[in-house]
Order: C-alpha cells, then structure tokens, then sequence
C-alpha cells in the first residue's frame, strides 16, 4: 500500500471526525440557548427559570471550551505526525539513549509531556476560571499542584513497568503478541478493579464509614433485599474539590465499596439517597459492569489484532511521517526498532476513526440506564428517583434540553426529559 494512500486517507478521516465533533457541539450550544427562556414543562415545578438559564449558560461556556480543545487536538495530532514531531523526538531520543527500553518509555514520557504542556492552559481555565465562575471549583492552586504530583508518581510506578511488559510481549511473543498483551492486559484491568478502592483512591481522596445511623440503617435494608453484599459503605470528600455531587459502586468481587460524595448527602433527602443507590444496584442486578468488561475485552481484542496486521507495515510509519524511507531501504530496515513508536501512534490515531461510531456506546449504556432506573421504580419510589434526580440536575447545573443529535455522539445517560418521563411511566 502506498504512503500517499495513507496519508490522505488519515488527513480525509481527521478532517470529517473534527468536522461532525465540532458541528455538533455548534448545534448543541445552539438548541441550549435557544431553550434558554423557558423552563420544559416537567420540570417547571422544581426547577425556576434561573437555575435553568444558569444551567444553559455552564453549558454553553464548557461547550466554547470544548471547541477550542477540539481545534487544538487535531492541530496536535497533526504536528505530532505530518509536521515530523514525533519523528524529531524520535530521533532525538534514539540518539541520546539508543535502541532499547530506555529509548522507548523516552519517547512516550517526552510526548506525553508535550501533551502534557500544550492541554495546560485549558486544564486550568476550566478548573479555575470555568468552574470557578459558576461556583463549582473549590481545588486550591495547592491541591492542584499535589494532584499532578501523584498522578505523575502513579505513571511512574505502575504505568511504567506496564508499558516496559506490553512492549517485552510485543517483541517477545512472535506474530501472536497481540494476544498475549490482550491476556495481559485484561489482566491488569481486573486488577486494578480490585486494587483501586483501598490503594489508589486514598491517595487523593478521604473515604470515611458513613456516620448516620438511620441513613445507614436504611441503606442495609435495601442491600438486604437486593441480595448485594459489599465491603463498606463509605462517604467521599468530593466537596474539596468541587461542588458537584454524586454515588458509586467501585471495585470488584468482595472489594466491592459503595461511596457516596459528601456533597450528594448535603443535597438529598433519605429516601432520595435510597432511590439513587437502588438504581447503582440495578446495574448489579442487571450485571452491566461485567458485560461493559466483556465488551471491553472483545474491543480491546480487535484493537490489538488491527495494531499486529499494521506495525509491521512500512507504509503505516510513512504514511503519517514518522519515519523516512529511502530508496534503497527495505521494510525490515525501515522497521527496525519501531516496537514503540507501533503502539504510540496507532494509540494517537485511533480515536480520529473511532468517534463516528460513538452513537452505538451510547446506545448501550443509555439502554443500562433505563433498565437500572426501572429496577430502582421497583425496590424504591419511582417518585423519590425523579425528584432526586431533578435536584442533582439542578445542582449540577446540567442542561435539561441539550441537542438530540449532539446527545446521541456524547451522553451516556438518556436526555433528562426522556428519563424522567420514563420513570413516572412506572
């Protein structure tokens, strides 16, 4: 296949996916601010006219800051490939280190420090200024500062040796690697289900046993009758961070932990908290998590086959200007010592084709959510699930009417119109 082939099709397919991204996100703000000015129906007895336009304008601002990190991510993407960054880190690295391991996590440390520098300014606008502005952010310059250090800390210490395993499997395991980082990989995932609620979240944030008896007390009750067991019911100081609130199931097998955000109980009544948890168990009941693992093992499977059938191509490097093949060189030459550079810039590209298939994901998980919230209707009162949400809606500042085809690319969870009607269906 030719390198010229390649370099258009890659520059035709992150043309269309920026295109759809931001021409969505143009009709979403767009539908918000129209809605503005009037409360929808079913929300007009809990939610006032300022709370809803307050919502629109939070919208509207993160979506501007949205298109910006669009534009910058395909400028960077494109600077990263056929602008040859990534061949002059390459380079540089190569010459500094030479070929080995010390070279490869080189390479992936310099561009994610890149990444890194250029998505600063935004990270912080949003944190500071964004968040700020509509009353949310409650980080300091501080703890901003001690988050990045650890999160830097934890790439070190288990991202790391775990990209040093992927690579040694990569070069070690013949034409079948591909299965045996899958394996591996997969692995690792499960693991860190089971690690995460006692090693990793302490580290940024407190997690204390919920203190109110009668809350607790109720709590049990509904653990009881839909058969869940876990290993504490905790409660998480979110608000240190932000204001938003939430709840949710972490871990795997017998570490599984339910913790609420402080903020979530500073907002909700009892039995709220109780129709909230009960819809987080219908995605126990329903085994969501493990079907979202098996869908991620059968993805993760054919990403990794696609990445064995490319990172011996010639053209694939060429293509995107991450190595220069001259006239007499052969593929095998070319290759040489190309194992990391493989993975990091089919990773790099693989989004640009991915997003247009978006729609089906959120198909999927908007189907969980409808199911977790009828088995909610059926250990608790539908009634008490509505109001909860429309309280989380308003606190949280989110839109109650965003664009229909912008929410099929990017939300999760089902319109707020349509979930509450499909609740009071109940």
């Amino acid at each position: 296949m030719s390198a010229t082939y390649i370099t258009v099709f890659f520059l035709v397919a992150l043309a269309l996916s920026t295109t759809l991204r931001f021409w969505l996100g143009v009709r979403h703000m767009r539908h918000v601010r129209t809605c503005r000015g009037e409360v929808p129906a079913e929300f007009a007895t809990h939610v006032t006219l300022a709370d809803h336009a307050r919502a629109a304008d939070y919208t509207v601002a993160k979506g501007r800051l949205g298109q910006v990190e669009i534009l910058i991510e395909a400028a960077l993407l494109l600077v990263f490939t056929l602008g040859g960054l990534l061949y002059a880190i390459d380079g540089g690295a190569r010459s500094w280190l030479g070929n080995g391991y010390a070279h490869d996590l080189a390479l992936f440390a310099m561009v994610s420090l890149v990444g890194f520098a250029v998505g600063l300014p935004v990270s912080l606008y949003r944190t500071f200024r964004l968040e700020a502005a509509f009353g949310f952010n409650k980080m300091t310059p501080r703890l901003w500062l001690v988050d990045l250090l650890k999160g830097a800390a934890l790439a070190i210490v288990i991202g790391g040796p775990l990209l040093l395993a992927v690579l040694w499997l990569m070069q070690q395991m013949g034409e079948r690697w591909w299965l045996y980082v899958w394996l591996f990989w997969m692995g690792f995932n499960l693991l860190v289900l089971v690690l995460y609620p006692t090693v990793i979240a302490p580290l940024f944030n407190k997690f204390s046993p919920l203190a109110d008896a009668s809350l607790k007390q109720r709590i049990e009750a509904l653990l009881t009758r839909c058969g869940f067991a876990s290993s504490g019911l905790f409660v998480m100081d979110g608000s240190k961070r932000s204001a938003h609130g939430n709840a949710y199931f972490t871990g795997f097998g017998a570490a599984r932990r339910i913790v609420f955000f402080d903020t979530l109980l500073e907002k909700l009544a009892p039995q709220e908290i109780e129709a909230v948890l009960a819809h987080e168990l219908g995605h126990y009941h329903h085994k969501h998590v493990i079907k979202r693992i098996l869908l991620l093992a059968v993805m993760s499977l054919g990403m990794l086959w696609l990445l064995g059938q490319v990172i011996d191509q010639a053209w694939f490097y060429a293509g995107l200007n991450v190595i220069k093949v001259g006239a007499g060189d052969t593929a095998t030459q070319t290759l040489t010592g190309q194992t990391a550079m493989g993975l990091l810039l089919f990773s790099m590209v693989l989004p640009v084709f991915l997003f247009p298939l978006s729609p089906l994901t959120s198909a999927l998980s908007r189907r969980d959510e409808y199911q977790a919230d009828a088995y909610a209707a059926r250990q608790t009162a539908a009634h008490d699930l509505v109001t909860a949400l429309v309280k989380l809606y308003r606190d949280n500042a989110a839109t109650l009417t965003p664009d229909p085809v912008y929410s099929l690319f990017h939300d999760s969870h089902p319109p707020a119109s349509q979930r509450i009607a499909h609740l009071q269906s109940l």
